[in-house]
């Protein structure tokens, strides 16, 4: 790929054979599900009486709740890889309750997300689960309008701040493109409508309708802020690799062109560890709270890793284009001195 680091396509097998040692482990696996699910749910209980007399205190528990849901839907992301329980069926039932939570179609979002990572860094095969990256030379070729309406979705206040509360709340309750094509994926989206239906109307009843709004409403907002942002950052970065389908390669793929984001501790565990993503992406059968593990076992990623860093990481949302010629992501702006 454009901008492998020597050693990446060699070392890259080496690697995976090496994490496959690091399985599931149901014990750890339980404790990590029992203890994130009591955190969040004790917090929405506080929350939900707070919001009456105290809605300042809902709204500023609703940031480690959002950590929290951020943590159950790393779960649900491993239950779709076949990575939390040995069991695919105990995967498979434990990702559908964690859906209800998320307001995310476990089996369609599996689907598109197994797309992404058979094809992440492949320019011929970009569209499902990915972020939708445009090299220069399409963009040129693009009209006006189609030139505005890129840039509005590449820009973080309508992808981050306005898109991601959208495609969660809304856009997920649609089966659109893939959704609807296929079969398996429009049960998974209308299965989890009817769930959502189910568990909403109860909650309104016992509770009322405006405290379960006003509790989950920032709680789901937040996260998926913080849901976007990661996902951006793994394989949004200035020296990612993007290939054409003849010289793509799965290894390459996974150490060039995805990042190693290094947060503080805190950071890593709500997030759950999904930071390491180019150790997740070279073997994705590896639970999260194995990835560290599998790093610390692994030095010879430090030569291949993109190390990005929370401040390095406001640094991304200027890039927008894949540079073909220059291999390099680059920005709107650096149109001009590309053309000089």
């Amino acid at each position: 790929m454009g901008h492998a680091l020597p050693g990446a396509e060699a070392l890259g097998p080496v690697l995976s054979r090496r994490f496959k040692a690091y399985g599931p482990d149901a014990k750890r696996s339980i404790f990590q599900l029992v203890t994130t699910a009591a955190a969040f749910i004790t917090l929405l209980v506080v929350m939900g009486s707070a919001s009456h007399d105290h809605y300042w205190l809902t709204l500023f528990l609703a940031i480690p709740a959002a950590g929290l849901l951020v943590r159950l839907f790393i779960i649900q992301h491993d239950c779709g890889h076949g990575s939390f329980f040995k069991s695919r069926g105990a995967n498979d039932y434990l990702g559908r309750a964690l859906s209800v939570l998320t307001l995310t179609p476990y089996g369609s979002w599996s689907q598109g997300h197994a797309a992404h990572h058979a094809s992440t860094g492949n320019l011929d095969r970009r569209g499902r689960g990915d972020v939708e990256t445009w090299t220069v030379e399409e963009y040129q070729a693009s009209g006006s309008l189609k030139k505005l309406f890129y840039r509005l979705y590449r820009n973080p206040l309508v992808m981050v701040i306005l898109g991601a509360p959208i495609n969660f709340i809304v856009l997920q309750r649609l089966p659109l493109g893939h959704g609807l094509r296929d079969r398996k994926s429009r049960r998974s989206i209308l299965a989890l409508n009817f769930a959502l239906l189910v568990a909403f109307s109860l909650s309104f009843s016992l509770i009322g309708v405006r405290p379960v709004v006003v509790t989950y409403l920032p709680v789901m907002v937040i996260a998926s802020w913080i849901g976007n942002w990661l996902f951006y950052v793994q394989h949004q970065f200035e020296s990612t690799g993007w290939e054409r389908d003849a010289d793509w390669s799965f290894h390459e793929a996974a150490l060039s062109g995805s990042s190693y984001f290094k947060l503080p501790a805190v950071l890593q565990w709500f997030s759950g560890n999904i930071g390491l993503h180019h150790v997740h992406h070279l073997c994705s059968r590896i639970p999260n709270y194995h990835l560290q593990a599998c790093l610390d076992s692994a030095p010879e990623l430090n030569r291949v890793a993109k190390v990005i860093t929370l401040r390095e990481s406001l640094g991304c949302w200027r890039l927008a284009l894949w540079d073909e010629r220059r291999r390099l992501l680059v920005g709107f702006r650096d149109l001009k001195s590309r053309v000089a």
